[in-house]
């Protein structure tokens, strides 16, 4: 009885300890990499937050060019008729003259008129040649409108359009480097969460990989704006 009962009392010594559960967050390796992708998601993300600033920044440039273009074609176009208009009166005079239907004591005054009316069309020339190629580009000789009061502060057309070639081939670059990073933010999103190192190396090298070139785009387009 007592043999028993001794026996009954050791068999829990036999038994075997439970392991304690392991925590997978606590895995070195996996916080590592979970420490590297977010300090290069950050860094990736900060950037392109400046891309897409910088491109509504410019695109805003780009609206109000292609407005103040469409109002210098119509200031031309204005130029245009007016000078089409004095040249209309000027070769009714001229043929008048040279047909005769004016006594030869009228035929002076008209000469007059000819003359003048020539050198309107001269200065509606000019005029028009300062809205086509700017202030600058005709030189302060030939300066003959008045923006704000100011004579040499005419931008051209072709001035404008050049500008305007610019900031497209810019968007073009901020809109590529925009792709890139947010490609780059998705592979770095699901090499966070890979459970294989190799995996996450290289999910982490695609992001690298994607926010270097996105950051070269981006500097390239504030190239092409003229920020620097």
């Amino acid at each position: 009885m007592s043999d028993t009962h001794e026996n009954t009392t050791k068999a829990p010594a036999h038994e075997t300890p439970t392991a304690a559960p392991v925590d997978p967050d606590g895995d070195p390796v996996k916080r590592k990499y979970e420490m590297v992708f977010g300090g290069v998601i950050a860094l990736f993300a900060a950037i392109l937050a400046l891309n897409e600033l910088a491109s509504g920044k410019y695109g805003d440039d780009e609206l109000q060019l292609n407005s103040e273009k469409t109002s210098a074609y119509l200031w031309y176009q204005s130029k245009g008729i007016k000078s089409t208009l004095v040249e209309g009166q000027r070769d009714l005079l001229r043929a008048m003259i040279e047909g005769g239907a004016v006594g030869p004591d009228k035929a002076p005054a008209l000469q007059k008129q000819v003359a003048a009316l020539d050198q309107k069309i001269g200065r509606y020339e000019k005029e028009k040649d300062e809205i086509l190629r700017g202030s600058a580009a005709v030189g302060k000789d030939n300066w003959r409108q008045e923006v704000g009061g100011e004579l040499g502060k005419v931008v051209g057309v072709t001035a404008i359009e050049a500008r305007l070639d610019q900031l497209g081939r810019a968007g073009d670059r901020f809109d590529l480097a925009t792709l890139l990073f947010q490609v780059g933010l998705v592979l770095g999103a699901i090499g966070i969460i890979m459970s294989q190192e190799r995996m996450k190396r290289l999910f982490l090298a695609g992001l690298c990989f994607m926010g270097v070139a996105g950051t070269t785009c981006w500097l390239m387009a504030l190239r092409m704006a003229g920020f620097f």
